[in-house]
């Protein structure tokens, strides 16, 4: 009797066989309708890409100036470190340390494990990390928040701007840029494909071991 795999729906674990839709269409739960697959054309491509781009950017998005307030002449810059250290400075040392790991540290290591599984994949070079990174990768996605920090940086810009001028430097263009490379190489990963290409580079792998 041959065995069938299944795979459980992430929302609600219903066992189903695995979905194996084309490229452009959806399979969905049935139970629940989470969507469990999604095809994307040149995905593999697109996240390294994608991936190469973003890692270009986090460095000018965290080390050039983002916005700077000119007070009696004087005009005070900040980059995106700097609410980290105001934060432990007024003794909100738990919040500054989720700040830090939120908008700096993971993304930056999202970064660098998405660059490193799709560049694997692209030039089919067998890894025996890559198992680990995907799922560090996968874990790491719900902690990437650049998002809500560039909330907190426009509700901050909002209010300053009430009390003095302000000017925003490049570290702010190259945080934006940044949010959205971030948004395209998580909104268009494509998880199953990803798995299915490190499985059959671990199969080749091990073959020629």
């Amino acid at each position: 009797m041959n065995s069938i795999n299944y795979d459980a729906c992430p929302e609600c674990d219903l066992l189903l066989r695995p979905a194996l839709p084309e490229i452009g269409e959806k399979a969905h739960c049935p139970r629940c309708g989470f969507l469990l697959s999604k095809p994307r054309k040149q995905s593999v491509e697109r996240t390294f890409a994608l991936s190469i781009a973003g890692f270009i950017l986090f460095f000018p998005a965290n080390l050039l100036p983002m916005v700077g307030i000119t007070i009696m002449g004087n005009v005070n810059t900040g980059i995106l470190l700097s609410g980290v250290i105001a934060l432990f400075n007024d003794g909100m040392v738990a919040v500054a340390i989720v700040v830090f790991l939120a908008s700096i540290f993971f993304p930056l290591v999202y970064l660098t494990l998405s660059m490193l599984i799709s560049g694997h994949l692209y030039f089919n070079q067998p890894n025996r990390y890559l198992i680990g990174w995907m799922r560090w990768m996968h874990h790491l996605d719900e902690w990437v928040m650049l998002e809500v920090y560039m909330l907190g940086i426009i509700v901050a810009c909002v209010k300053l701007m009430a009390l003095a001028p302000l000017k925003f430097g490049g570290g702010l263009f190259a945080f934006i840029a940044l949010i959205i490379i971030t948004t395209m190489l998580t909104g268009g990963l494509d998880t199953r494909l990803f798995w299915q290409r490190i499985e059959k580079l671990s199969k080749k792998n091990s073959y020629e071991n």
